[in-house]
């Protein structure tokens, strides 16, 4: 090794701790998925009660639970899921969304369906989780 290759050694080593130091410090204030609950209503009707924490915002929770509606419809061998409503519920930075879905095997009418395998794949992509 020569004299510069041996004085780089530590630059890189520090410039990879202070990375590594960024990475999980953003990681500290990123919102956290706190769960699901599921409860199937009727028939094709499912309530997803969804919470995040951590510095989470409304589009957060209304995201989630839209994953969790998503991924209940594949477990369910349904291809589709169309949003009813969702109401959400903040306080002191806590997050809570009861959110209504159907659930169909095929493309349901309305404005507010969702494809769940795409949207599935999605969240998996933006690190939300599913059911």
């Amino acid at each position: 090794m020569t004299m510069r290759g041996a004085l780089l050694l530590p630059l890189v080593a520090l410039a990879a701790g202070c990375a590594e130091a960024d990475a999980s410090a953003g990681r500290e204030g990123a919102p956290r998925h706190d769960g699901v609950e599921t409860r199937l209503l009727d028939g094709d009707l499912v309530n997803f009660h969804v919470a995040m924490s951590g510095g989470a915002k409304a589009e957060d929770v209304i995201a989630y639970a839209e994953c969790a509606a998503a991924q209940y419809a594949l477990i369910r061998g349904y291809g589709f899921a169309r949003h009813v409503r969702t109401q959400l519920d903040e306080s002191a930075g806590n997050w809570r969304a009861d959110a209504v879905y159907t659930i169909s095997p095929a493309l349901p009418e309305g404005l507010r369906t969702i494809d769940a395998e795409v949207t599935v794949q999605n969240c998996g992509l933006n690190g939300i989780p599913t059911v």
